[in-house]
């Protein structure tokens, strides 16, 4: 699926709820993995019928890198050769192939903003769009949850809009010491001041939480 497509695709969704009459009156949005990014678009582009609670279930809000270094799945070989992968990944990263839209190499951030059709775009790190920052802050709750042996979503912080620190992967930083968080430029800074942040952690992998988790955590607590 291409980034283009992915945006497309959005905006369809969009004019569904808005002719759903069973939605007119609000609507609760649970995103799972990749599902997570493309709720939050459509959070932010489509105010109209309204997201109440937005709840992310291991997403990937600054990146997604599949287990290994940079989107390689577990590469066991040299280091030379796994290097050399991962510039050819670098390579074809941000036209449309599959997982470009979520791509984010942190040793080459200009490039990043400047090609990412999809991922930037969302998070308002191309041309600054004030209406994305004030149709997150329609939502009542912004639901994050984390799982710290996640092994698809590299670094596991990316759940909680966490990232690599600017010009290296190594060292993660938490949101707060974000560009994205500092200059507020998605309105996280001022939800967290509201009270509408909450960050759910899992001792897990991937998707690995059980059914007492979602029921207690999740749908007691802000889906009744």
């Amino acid at each position: 699926m291409n980034s283009l497509l992915l945006l497309f695709l959005v905006n369809d969704v969009c004019n569904q709820i808005a002719n759903d009459k069973h939605l007119q009156n609000g609507y609760h949005a649970i995103g799972f993995s990749q599902g997570s990014q493309f709720l939050r678009a459509v959070a932010q582009r489509c105010p109209s019928p309204p997201m109440r609670n937005y709840i992310s279930i291991g997403g990937q809000h600054q990146e997604l890198q599949f287990e290994g270094v940079f989107g390689l799945p577990r590469c066991q070989g040299s280091i030379k050769l796994c290097n050399f992968a991962r510039m050819l990944l670098n390579y074809g990263a941000y036209v449309h192939v599959i997982q470009a839209q979520y791509w984010h190499d942190p040793l080459d951030e200009n490039t990043y903003r400047d090609k990412s059709i999809f991922l930037a775009e969302i998070n308002n790190e191309k041309v600054l769009n004030q209406t994305y920052i004030e149709n997150l802050q329609k939502l009542q709750n912004m639901v994050m949850v984390k799982f710290t042996r996640d092994s698809m979503v590299v670094p596991p912080e990316s759940s909680w809009f966490g990232f690599y620190a600017p010009g290296q992967a190594i060292d993660v930083i938490p949101l707060k010491e974000t560009e994205l968080y500092k200059n507020d430029r998605l309105g996280l800074l001022q939800m967290e001041k509201d009270g509408k942040l909450h960050f759910l952690e899992i001792n897990g992998d991937h998707l690995q939480f059980t059914e007492k988790f979602f029921i207690s955590e999740i749908v007691n607590k802000f889906i009744k």
